[in-house]
Parts: structure tokens; C-alpha cells; sequence
């Protein structure tokens, strides 16, 4: 018998309308959503059934087409141009490009400065900017909250995930989003503290719930301020 195919494109008809979406199959133990400018995507285990996956995306039909709508009528592409205005840890910065034999960048007040030797180096050297100082921020963060959980500091890896902004390994490894820096402070505790909590119970059990309440008492109204700003977050 063949192997079944790890990803596939499938349409759903969801109210009135008729969703296509990419369908990635994995090792993974749950279903999961997201919707990225390529359209809607799901993950699902290996041996969950596209009926299972049908009566979940039917479950959240109002929020898939939500997102699907922001998506579609949302922000025009961001391009690092000088003079561009980026929100870095809920601050704005102002992008100033200067010529330099060698790519660099520098924190400057409300300035991040980007030393390119050619134009089309900025948005490599934005990225770059951005997950140096973000993996320096998550750590302390992981290093602030994990203790309060009885939890020795996780190691910490960089991703460059668009639609995933954390996650948390069954080895007890946390990955976070360099994107994740281009959120506010609070946001990305809460972020923290939901993977963090993954170290306890890997499920989204009432038991998880309660050991994320635990750090993060205002935890409901801030994963309803992130689903609001995740549209907005510049993808480059």
C-alpha cells in the first residue's frame, strides 16, 4: 500500500463560500490552523481523517474566514525601505539606511540603522537585526518565567515561522519566531508563557490553561489583542 502523501490541496465549502487549503500530514499529535498569505493551511496527524479535519474546520468556519478576509483585503506588502516605520517590541522604529563595505546594523533611540553594502541587502539585514535582539529578549524572558514553574531555563531555538509564532518539543526544546520581536512586550510574555506551560502539559487541557493563567493572569485578552494584531505584523 502507498504511502499517503504529506501534503495535499483541498477545498472545503464553508458557509457560502468554497476554501481551498493546503493539507500538511506529520508526526505531530494535533490538528493545528493557521492562514498566511498563501491562503489557509492545516497540519494533522498522520492518521486523522480528512473527516475529522472537515468537522474542525467547519468548528471554526467563522474564524477561518475571518482571517482569510483580513488576508485578502489587508496591508500592502512591506518593503524596508529608509524612512520606513517598524513596531520592535511595541515601540516604533524609524529604518535609516546607510552605504558600508560590510552589512551591520545598530539600535539608535527610535532609530534602527541598517549599514548595507547594496540596497537589496536590507531585508536580510532587518531579519538579521530583529532575531539577534529578539533571541536575546525571549531568553530573558524564558529565564524570568520558567523558574516560577519549577522549571530549569529551556534551551531556546530561532524559527523563522510566519504563521507559528512558538512552540515547544517533546525533548522540552522552545522554538520562537524572530518575528515575534515586531509584537509589544506583553504579547510575547504571553506567547512565552503558553510554551512554557507545554513543558507541563503538552495539550491545551484545562490543567494547561490553568498553569498559563498562573504567569499570565490576563492571558485570554491577550491572545484576543494577538489574534487582532497578527494581521497587521509586516511580512518580509
Amino acid at each position: 500500500m502507498p504511502a499517503p502523501r504529506k501534503e495535499s490541496l483541498q477545498r472545503i465549502q464553508l458557509g457560502e463560500q468554497a476554501i481551498d487549503y493546503h493539507l500538511r500530514r506529520s508526526t505531530r499529535r494535533s490538528v493545528g490552523l493557521s492562514v498566511d498569505r498563501h491562503g489557509l493551511r492545516v497540519s494533522a496527524p498522520l492518521r486523522t481523517t480528512l473527516r475529522d479535519i472537515e468537522v474542525l474546520l467547519h468548528k471554526h468556519a467563522p474564524w477561518v474566514l475571518e482571517k482569510l478576509s483580513t488576508r485578502q483585503s489587508g496591508q500592502p506588502p512591506f518593503s524596508p525601505c529608509h524612512g520606513t516605520t517598524l513596531p520592535v517590541f511595541g515601540s516604533p522604529l524609524t529604518l535609516a539606511h546607510y552605504p558600508a563595505r560590510r552589512a551591520r546594523w545598530r539600535f539608535a533611540g527610535t532609530t534602527l540603522e541598517l549599514h548595507l553594502p547594496q540596497e537589496e541587502h536590507a531585508p536580510a539585514v532587518l531579519k538579521a537585526a530583529l532575531t539577534d535582539a529578539g533571541r536575546k529578549f525571549f531568553r530573558q524572558r524564558l529565564d524570568h518565567y520558567a523558574p516560577q514553574l519549577g522549571l530549569a531555563p529551556p534551551p531556546l531555538r530561532i524559527s523563522s515561522a510566519r504563521t507559528r509564532w512558538g512552540s515547544c518539543s517533546s525533548r522540552g526544546n522552545i522554538s520562537l519566531s524572530w518575528r515575534l520581536a515586531m509584537l509589544s512586550p506583553a504579547l510575547i510574555d504571553y506567547i512565552v508563557c503558553h510554551e512554557l506551560a507545554h513543558l507541563k502539559e503538552m495539550n491545551h487541557s484545562p490543567r494547561f490553561w490553568a498553569i498559563v493563567e498562573q504567569l499570565c493572569p490576563d492571558w485570554r485578552q491577550l491572545r484576543q489583542a494577538l489574534r487582532q494584531q497578527e494581521p497587521l505584523i509586516p511580512d518580509f
